[in-house]
């Protein structure tokens, strides 16, 4: 979302900036498989989490003309998703008996929807305050009397091509500053969105030692699909 709505890409290169989130998540799974049988499953879900949380400190600085280059601590996420899902399945529902697998897994994949869902609303009802409240706060000191606005300001009339038109050039120099704003109230509201994101991760992470613990199946289960 912040590519396409803050830097304006294509889904093209929207998908080759987010690339490396699949590429080091393919590159974790061996190295999961390794440790699942050898580490308890709860030191591995945390480890993923926290990379997780990792990534998402790391998006915090964020500014408008982050890329793909800026972009490289989704490797940490792409990592963090691959030792924390496998986990997540087996802690809850490998300790249950086969005859209850098939009702829990359907559970756990409503809570799991439902989780998304819930989490999705707050991001966006989050990043529509945040982007408003942060669009007013500049606003605010778009003012007369603000040096680094009235050079803005002077070079985008400079640069105008509406000749004679005041109105016109005025017209235009207020959708400018109006789009620059609006720019950067986005990109301060993603750097909001990012934290609150990081802290679920974290107390996610502080949480996991309370889960029992499951040792990893061998093997397919009869059930299996």
């Amino acid at each position: 979302m912040f590519l396409g709505r803050v830097r304006g890409y294509s889904a093209l290169e929207i998908g080759t900036a987010v690339f490396s989130t699949g590429v080091f998540q393919i590159l974790a799974i061996p190295v999961y498989a390794f440790f699942a049988n050898r580490v308890d499953l709860r030191w591995l879900m945390m480890f993923g989490l926290a990379c997780f949380a990792l990534s998402m400190w790391e998006f915090a600085p964020i500014t408008h003309d982050w890329g793909a280059v800026q972009l490289l601590p989704q490797a940490l996420r792409g990592i963090g998703q691959q030792f924390a899902v496998p986990p997540t399945v087996t802690l809850t529902l490998g300790g249950l008996a086969p005859a209850r697998l098939k009702l829990a897994s359907g559970l756990f994949n409503l809570m799991r929807n439902l989780g998304g869902a819930i989490g999705i609303a707050l991001c966006a009802t989050l990043l529509n305050d945040r982007t408003n409240q942060h669009f007013l706060r500049l606003a605010e000191h778009l003012r007369p009397g603000n040096e680094a606005m009235e050079q803005l300001q002077q070079s985008l009339i400079n640069g105008a091509a509406f000749g004679g038109d005041t109105l016109a050039t005025q017209g235009m120099v207020l959708r400018q500053l109006w789009s620059l704003a609006m720019r950067e109230a986005q990109t301060m509201a993603y750097a909001d969105c990012f934290l609150a994101i990081m802290v679920g991760f974290a107390v996610a992470t502080l949480m996991v030692p309370l889960m029992r613990k499951v040792t990893a199946p061998t093997g397919p289960s009869s059930d299996a699909h």
